[in-house]
């Protein structure tokens, strides 16, 4: 009888046996059917990671605070002051249920996921924007709104743009249809900060700033400008002054994006048809929504969608029942449709969610308050298993009961689900080692 001995420092699966000995195991044929795909396949949930698919991601962020039991998570059994007044629909999912707010996700609810039991404990509005977009805890007061607000660590779509690069005409990292107040680059500097197209899509008169050169000028004479401009930021360069080298970034995916047709061609959301415009609604996340969609197509990693209006304290069904949940419905179900049709949801990761919930209690005033303890999050393409439902809350929707689910889970998942190194680390200003995602789990249930 052979013995094995198994070195209990080599990290395991959960049935002991670490991706090292089950390889060396696996080599001496005495794990029958031990091919070398299973192999792989082994390898790589001992590594706890999936499969990487997803090419770009579109990151709908509804800031201000969803209320999840008003849209994901209806608690019907519950009092009315806690359940509110609408009513759960069947989805097209067996035994899952949505609120009456969200009938065209309802029907597309086998093309997603519903994550109930993201918690974390930061219940400010641009500290909370802060921790999802980075990871890390503010280290400022909430109400202190400089956009960006992370100074220090990288946003998610800056940690994508540094690890997976430029692919075509367009910038790797797109805010719209303004900046996003976690979203800046940090220490990463000013060539992984997002491209802002700072401007409401659903205007008619609709054009990204800036993307056409003056009337006058030629692309000789731009050319030329060009040319003087990089001879100026040299010197200045080799000075070292940094003001001149920020500068000097933004001056070049200015004029990469004036000079390419390919750009100019993603931002024109009038080339749209009528049908599709209005399939996605003529809203403001609607519409932004279809050109995330476009900017996608056209090579951008990272598209960020704010939009704001969530923070319902007062008064808030009237404006949750005409405006907010049906425009995220619509923009949402017109979206992830889209991208299923044109072939491209199995490589673009689509994430919906805010920096919180709302309260369980409705308050005196008709509204819901923050949150941060229990949230819904909602997950489409990029290669998760979609028509679940993961984890749950108690009965008035204040916290998992099931395992939660934090910041760093989530931030680790998207980075994995795009071939990320979550542990990759990079050095600050004062030679710091910072990971890219600190600490979390990769959330398994998704894939």
């Amino acid at each position: 009888m052979l013995k094995f001995k198994l070195d209990r420092n080599s990290p395991a699966n959960c049935d002991g046996v670490s991706r090292r000995h089950a390889l060396r195991l696996g080599s001496t044929g005495l794990i029958g059917g031990l091919t070398l795909p299973r192999v792989l396949e082994l390898q790589a949930k001992a590594a706890g990671t999936a499969e990487p698919r997803a090419k770009s991601c579109v990151f709908l962020f509804l800031e201000g605070g969803p209320p999840h039991q008003d849209m994901w998570d209806p608690k019907p059994e519950a009092p009315e002051e806690i359940r509110g007044p609408f009513t759960p629909i069947a989805t097209n999912v067996a035994g899952t249920f949505v609120t009456d707010q969200l009938p065209l996700c309802a029907k597309i609810a086998d093309r997603y996921t519903i994550v109930r039991s993201h918690s974390h404990r930061d219940n400010g509005h641009s500290t909370g924007y802060h921790y999802v977009m980075t990871g890390r805890r503010a280290n400022f007061p909430d109400g202190d709104n400089p956009v960006p607000n992370n100074a220090f660590y990288p946003s998610i779509g800056s940690v994508i743009s540094r690890e997976l690069g430029q692919r075509g005409a367009l910038p790797p990292y797109i805010n719209l249809p303004h900046p996003m107040a976690g979203g800046g680059p940090g220490f990463y500097g000013p060539e992984h900060a997002p491209f802002v197209i700072d401007a409401d899509p659903t205007q008619p008169d609709f054009e990204v700033k800036d993307l056409t050169p003056p009337g006058r000028l030629s692309r000789q004479r731009l050319d030329i400008r060009q040319k003087l401009l990089s001879g100026i930021d040299d010197l200045e360069r080799s000075r070292n002054r940094g003001r001149a080298r920020e500068m000097s970034t933004y001056y070049e995916k200015a004029y990469s994006l004036i000079t390419s047709p390919e750009a100019r061609k993603a931002f024109d959301i009038h080339a749209e048809p009528d049908s599709v415009r209005d399939k996605y609604g003529r809203t403001q996340i609607g519409q932004c929504a279809l050109l995330a969609r476009r900017l996608i197509e056209a090579g951008s990693r990272f598209v960020g969608v704010d939009a704001p209006g969530w923070d319902v304290h007062f008064n808030c069904f009237p404006s949750l029942r005409t405006d907010l949940i049906p425009y995220a419905d619509r923009a949402f179900s017109a979206l992830v449709t889209d991208l299923e049709e044109r072939g491209m949801l199995d490589d673009t990761l689509v994430v919906m969610m805010g920096e919180m919930g709302r309260t369980p209690r409705v308050n005196a005033q008709a509204g819901r308050d923050h949150w941060s303890m229990a949230q819904t999050i909602i997950f489409a393409g990029g290669g998760i298993k979609p028509g679940q439902v993961i984890g749950a809350t108690d009965k008035t929707a204040s916290a998992p009961t099931t395992e939660p689910i934090g910041v760093s889970d989530l931030l680790r998942t998207i980075s994995t689900l795009m071939g990320i190194d979550a542990d990759r680390t990079y050095y600050g200003p004062l030679g710091r080692p910072v990971p890219i995602v600190d600490g979390g789990k990769f959330i398994e249930q998704l894939v």
